[in-house]
């Protein structure tokens, strides 16, 4: 079955431009579009989509705001943010709404399409180190540890659980983490996949943000 793909995005050009890379694919559809958030919600709620790739710049309701609305729903898409430049405090704030990760809106094709399978199958399609770097940016943003519930959730993980999350907040790839360890790969993607379902987290790129938010790494890449 295709993967089912919603382009939003007020600039016409940029979604045709998109939907012609996509309709290339065998294993992809674009099933929907949209010029603002607002219609992006309103377009979802009779169409079927797996993967949304999201602006955030737009007119009426913004793509932050649109993220957040849909990752609040039951079984929601998972959204790509597309922006401009890499250290976007509205990619960061898309994040912190529940996004899958962030690209930028001139990325190849191939990287393109690489990200929406990966998304599609589950996986984060940014590289913790330039979510870690974005997050380095706009930290102060965060809230403090002590205020933050999610705190009391990562008392939940065991030590070497704990260890695991840290460095995947450092930007470590689970080979790195499984060489650093020294454990096998597929001994670190079990401890991944247990802190995920702890901690109630789509992917790494969210551990990333929960990460900064309680405070386990502080902007800088030190341990908390």
């Amino acid at each position: 079955m295709a993967i089912r793909v919603m382009l939003v995005d007020d600039q016409v050009l940029l979604r045709t431009g998109f939907r012609m890379v996509l309709a290339a694919q065998p294993d992809m559809e674009v099933v929907a579009e949209a010029g603002d958030g607002a219609e992006a919600i309103e377009v979802l709620r009779a169409t079927a989509v797996d993967v949304v790739l999201m602006d955030v710049r737009m007119p009426r309701l913004d793509g932050v705001e649109a993220t957040r609305r849909i990752c609040a729903q039951a079984d929601p898409p998972k959204v790509l943010i597309l922006t401009t430049f890499d250290l976007d405090e509205y990619a960061f704030s898309g994040l912190k709404a529940g996004a899958s990760g962030f690209m930028l809106k001139d990325v190849p094709p191939g990287e393109l399409l690489a990200a929406i399978r990966s998304v599609h199958s589950g996986d984060a399609v940014v590289a913790p180190s330039t979510t870690r770097r974005l997050l380095d940016r706009f930290s102060s943003m965060l809230p403090s540890s002590g205020k933050d519930p999610q705190h009391k959730h990562i008392e939940k993980l065991t030590e070497r659980e704990r260890e695991v999350m840290m460095l995947v907040a450092q930007g470590l790839s689970n080979g790195e983490i499984a060489a650093r360890l020294v454990l096998s790969e597929a001994t670190v993607k079990t401890h991944v996949g247990r802190i995920l379902t702890k901690l109630n987290l789509r992917d790494r790129v969210q551990v990333v943000v929960l990460a900064y938010e309680t405070g386990l790494v502080r902007a800088g890449g030190g341990a908390g």
